[in-house]
């Protein structure tokens, strides 16, 4: 995973439904684990709960990594922030991470595109999104401008 700085962090507890016979987190409890993140992360960037039968924005496609395994007792939380925006999509990375030693137990790469709820199809990231970001990750991410031609 790029470096990233990492602003949201939600910690997260386990449940013993949640373990596999391996006595490990199973591997499904983590994409629950990174909703949870990016729930919290977009409703703090926008400052109010958001009403997710009306988002402008969905998931695309999801990549994830699982690097060491995570216990019963692990103090883990999952860490989110938006790496970029694109015209009609971002990349938002994920990692659960663990609380105590601060090792990366497993990351993920998220790609969310605009989406008109009314026609289903995709379009561009709103500037209300791409403004509310930009300032909590304290960065610029205005619109890319078009290349020249």
């Amino acid at each position: 995973m790029e470096s990233i700085t990492f602003n949201h962090t939600v910690p997260l507890q386990i449940r013993f439904n949640d373990i596999d016979s391996l006595g490990h987190l199973n591997n499904a409890v983590y994409f629950a684990f990174y909703d949870l993140g990016k729930t919290a992360y977009f409703e703090t960037v926008k400052g109010e709960s958001v009403d997710w039968k009306k988002a402008d924005i969905v998931i695309a496609n999801i990549h994830a990594d699982f690097f060491a395994p995570v216990y019963f007792k692990d103090p883990v939380a999952v860490q989110t922030a938006v790496a970029e925006i694109g015209n009609k999509s971002m990349k938002v990375q994920q990692q659960i991470i663990d609380t105590r030693s601060r090792e990366i137990k497993a990351a993920c790469t998220t790609i969310m595109v605009g989406f008109d709820v009314n026609t289903f199809q995709a379009k561009e990231i709103s500037d209300e999104w791409r403004l509310a970001i930009g300032r909590y990750e304290g960065r610029n991410l205005s619109r890319p401008t078009p290349p020249k031609k």
